[in-house]
């Protein structure tokens, strides 16, 4: 399909797993409703977000994939022919947990999943002491709307992720996003991280001549510690962005990509084939020291 229809929902959460789960679904609905085939929920949409502390009880929240949030949004994206992003917190077995995100195609079929491969741990963002790093690699899924690759929040930082991801194939990259802001902050802060947030994504839309999809969640949490800073965007192949949500609401918004464009983009401003791969070998060092 030359074009496709992507909807985004910004949604906030409470600490109710159901009550998460419905509101995404009819969030979902509401997506589809206004023609989107291709539907992205946030980060961990099924819970508050719990790594701003280190607590074995917020494992409970945790399931297998496919698992019980699959087999409900797999009924969905059947019965609205959608493709459903979900981005879940996964039991893998006892004692070992993933940050993963879950494709479902527009007739129910479980695609497949892309497990979180940079792993945070900063202030507020405990996710080390919950997830255990990707070991599938990098993926794309070939849905029946469009081939799309899914890299996950902290994800977002990495040149390299999105390189690959864009080298095995994808016309779209997704990212589900729980990213905000602390509160006692001051807004010049606030406003360069966003900036800071927004700009690499949209260097990955133009270093690799594709679309990006950031969808990011939204609400103060933490007892009014963190305000989640929203923001969800799409950005062209060229780094224009096409939407822009707001950093205080839910938003559900559905917005045209042609994919098309890559070719125009990639053709006359040749990123890709210009790559001087017999240079690269030195990426795969963690540093590179004079000696």
């Amino acid at each position: 399909m030359s074009k496709v229809q992507v909807g985004l929902v910004q949604m906030s959460c409470t600490a109710n797993k159901e009550e998460n789960l419905q509101k995404a679904i009819a969030k979902t609905r509401e997506a589809a409703a206004k023609g989107a085939q291709i539907v992205c929920l946030q980060e961990l949409f099924t819970s508050l977000y719990f790594c701003d502390e280190e607590n074995y009880d917020n494992f409970l929240l945790a399931e297998a994939i496919p698992g019980p949030s699959t087999d409900a949004l797999s009924a969905v994206a059947k019965e609205l022919g959608v493709v459903i992003i979900a981005s879940l917190f996964e039991k893998r077995t006892q004692g070992l947990y993933h940050n993963t995100t879950a494709v479902l195609d527009a007739d129910g079929a479980y695609l497949g999943k892309y497990r979180k491969m940079h792993i945070p741990d900063d202030p507020a963002y405990y996710e080390k002491f919950y997830f255990t790093p990707g070991d599938l690699g990098y993926k794309v899924f070939k849905t029946k709307f469009a081939t799309i690759g899914i890299l996950i929040c902290w994800d977002q930082w990495y040149p390299e992720a999105a390189r690959i991801t864009a080298l095995m194939g994808a016309e779209i990259l997704f990212y589900p996003t729980a990213i905000g802001w602390a509160t006692s902050q001051d807004e010049a802060t606030n406003t360069e991280q966003y900036n800071a947030w927004q700009t690499i994504q949209r260097s990955h839309a133009v270093a690799n001549g594709l679309h990006v999809v950031s969808v990011n969640r939204v609400g103060l949490e933490q007892n009014g510690a963190m305000k989640f800073w929203g923001g969800s965007f799409v950005s062209n192949p060229f780094g224009t962005l096409l939407y822009k949500a707001s950093h205080d609401a839910e938003e559900i918004h559905v917005q045209e990509l042609d994919l098309t464009k890559s070719d125009r983009y990639r053709t006359h401003w040749p990123f890709l084939r210009d790559r001087r791969i017999d240079s690269y070998q030195p990426i795969t060092k963690r540093f590179i020291d004079e000696d």
